[in-house]
């Protein structure tokens, strides 16, 4: 016969395995939904800056950030410090993971950006030699064609694809909507409404052009005076986020024994979490601040 414990003993082996199952379920359903969205998010980010590599790549360039962020954190704490917890270990090891991860997503989010600028830019130009080609008789088509023919990057490319869009059928404003959206570009989307707008009225397209292009030129001007008056609040804002750790790192090498604590206790633990929260916020918001939309 089963002993008076056993039955106890077995309820609470059940109830741990039935536990964990539940627990090893919702993880991997998390886990798969942020895989989706990882990938549908970062397709979309590849579509833009025109790299013609699969989102899972990416997603495998990110996890192999993540490891060198782990193997480099260990092999400096274990190499500067000679008695270190391995609890600090840990800890290290995953903050490095979470700061590497997202690397590769912010590339792509800062090559969108300067493709966008360099874009906008180009816009000037692109819009005086539609200007001149539909003075000298060229229908619009034509005279998108001629700036898609142009070795200008990335303004032609652009402008292929919707000549490409054009020839396949699609209509000129539907064109100009599905690369407005794409591009994400005020700019651009003032240029396809004003031709949208010129053609359904019947009003002179190569006056409105040219009043748009002189917009944009002075947009394009105020934002780059705005950057530059800006400057000094987004280097402080990087200067006042990277402060605290390097001087934790700092305050690590003179006194090991002092920065311990923060490691080794839960109290520390919860200090540095919420010291890192507070600086993340402080830093997000003066760039909010010096982020001035034009």
């Amino acid at each position: 016969m089963f002993s008076s414990s056993f039955w106890p003993g077995a309820c609470a082996f059940a109830g741990v395995v039935l536990a964990a199952i539940s627990v090893i379920d919702f993880v991997m359903y998390v886990a798969s939904r942020y895989r989706e969205r990882y990938l549908q998010e970062t397709r979309t980010e590849l579509d833009d800056v025109l790299i013609q590599i699969p989102a899972a790549r990416v997603l495998d360039i990110s996890i192999a950030f993540s490891a060198v962020g782990v193997v480099v954190s260990t092999l400096v704490m274990t190499f500067s410090a000679e008695n270190i917890s391995v609890e600090t270990l840990v800890l290290v090891s995953l903050v490095a993971a979470c700061v590497m991860f997202p690397i590769p997503r912010f590339i792509l989010r800062y090559l969108k950006v300067r493709r966008l600028n360099k874009f906008s830019v180009q816009l000037e130009d692109a819009l005086n030699m539609i200007n001149g080609a539909l003075k000298a008789g060229f229908s619009i088509n034509q005279a998108l064609e001629e700036v898609a023919e142009q070795d200008i990057h990335p303004l032609s490319v652009e402008f292929r694809l919707l000549t490409k869009e054009i020839r396949l059928g699609v209509s000129l404003e539907q064109a100009l909507d599905n690369m407005s959206r794409r591009l994400e570009s005020d700019d651009f989307e003032l240029v396809a409404v004003a031709i949208s707008t010129a053609r359904k009225t019947g009003g002179e397209l190569t006056g409105t052009l040219a009043r748009v292009a002189t917009l944009i030129r002075e947009r394009v001007r105020i934002n780059q005076k705005v950057m530059a008056l800006t400057a000094m609040g987004r280097l402080q804002a990087l200067m006042i986020g990277v402060m605290p750790f390097l001087l934790l790192l700092g305050m690590y090498k003179v006194s090991p024994h002092l920065i311990d604590s923060f490691f080794a206790t839960p109290i520390g633990i919860i200090v540095l979490i919420f010291v890192t929260i507070m600086d993340v916020a402080g830093f997000l918001w003066i760039r909010k601040i010096t982020k001035i939309e034009v």
